[in-house]
């Protein structure tokens, strides 16, 4: 259930280039200190940071599912595998 202490990344104005070490780095710490769901905002202007933090997601193996939040396409909901 996302609260108000719900980590977030927030990847506005970032470089394609970085953005797999902030995932990464993100995900790692989170799953370290027992967080079950961060959010990672991306934005929603031309999908290239979304598609670059899916594929991420995708390939991560403490990722358990990620989604699009339903109420703000610019950011997605991650659950982590503890």
């Amino acid at each position: 259930m996302l609260t108000s202490k719900t980590p977030i990344l927030d990847l506005h104005g970032e470089e394609v280039a970085v953005v797999y070490a902030l995932v990464t780095n993100f995900i790692n710490e989170n799953y370290k200190m027992g967080n079950k769901e961060v959010v990672i905002i991306h934005g929603k202007s031309t999908n290239v940071i979304t598609n670059e933090v899916h594929d991420i997601l995708k390939n991560n193996k403490k990722v358990l599912n990620y989604k699009l939040n339903n109420w703000n396409l610019g950011e997605t909901i991650v659950y982590l595998d503890l």
